[in-house]
């Protein structure tokens, strides 16, 4: 992969920084990494930081281009797809979107029949080299184009591909909006905490410090989280107390609903886009 030429559309963002970052601390070579964007200071300042090139003109940035990462935000990407559709239908090169929302077809109509797309969707903790990246392959991608974006994906966490288009949602309901529900909950209990009496910083220090060491007793472990949650648990005991006052309120249901939500809106915002 360190001899694809790679353009970053929008690579002064902060997530295909972060993918960038990631790329480079992996060893891939920044002198075959350009990305572009508007800001020219802001570009400037991401050029110095990284080593990697920088551009202002798109056409030209893609010029021989073996991979072209699309992270612009949905609303402009039929605008940019189509200033960039003639370059890229006459080469198609591999096209790698990281926005949310907007299905292949579209994709196909704005930059051509036969271009390769693999819809990329990371999450946030991306930024900070812990995210996951739920990827679909539209038709013409090899196992070679897939190799390069699962790369991608490695450098700032894990890789999940899918294979219908419709499990990119349910990668959104999951990982894309998961770290929502999770600062929700920290929030909620830094809000409890502070209520019974403790200061606000001990209580938001105590509260991601257990988030972290639980994520990371989760992940280290080979034990289902439901037997690790029953080994924080003694009969009757606090913990207990606890988990039935979570259950008996519906929270596993509430759960699975608010996820179902979540897909489903991510498929309305798929044909609103594609409209």
């Amino acid at each position: 992969m360190s001899e694809y030429k790679m353009v970053f559309i929008g690579g002064a963002g902060n997530m295909a920084g972060a993918v960038i970052g990631g790329l480079v601390a992996s060893g891939y070579p920044a002198d075959n990494i350009v990305a572009t964007g508007r800001d020219e200071q802001k570009l400037r300042d991401f050029v110095a930081r990284t080593g990697v090139r920088g551009s202002t003109d798109n056409l030209t940035a893609i010029r021989n281009a073996d991979v072209i990462v699309l992270s612009v935000k949905p609303q402009v990407m039929k605008e940019l797809c189509e200033t960039i559709a003639a370059d890229v239908s006459a080469r198609k090169p591999l096209i790698i979107t990281l926005a949310a929302g907007i299905p292949l077809a579209a994709y196909q109509r704005w930059l051509g029949a036969g271009v390769p797309i693999i819809r990329a969707m990371p999450n946030t903790p991306a930024l900070v080299g812990t995210g996951v990246t739920g990827l679909y392959a539209g038709d013409g991608v090899t196992s070679e184009h897939k190799s390069v974006a699962t790369q991608m994906a490695d450098a700032v966490g894990i890789a999940l591909w899918v294979d219908e288009e419709s499990g990119i949602d349910q990668v959104i309901a999951v990982s894309g909006s998961g770290p929502a529900y999770y600062f929700q909950f920290m929030e909620s209990m830094i809000d409890a905490a502070e209520k019974a009496g403790m200061n606000r910083t001990d209580a938001a220090r105590l509260t991601l410090q257990t988030a972290l060491g639980a994520a990371k007793l989760a992940v280290a472990s080979d034990i289902d989280v439901a037997q690790l949650k029953r080994n924080v648990m003694s009969p009757n005991g606090t913990t207990e107390r606890a988990i039935k006052r979570f259950q008996d309120g519906g929270l596993p249901e509430l759960v699975e609903q608010a996820m179902s939500d979540c897909a489903a809106r991510a498929a309305e915002m798929a044909k609103e886009l594609d409209n």
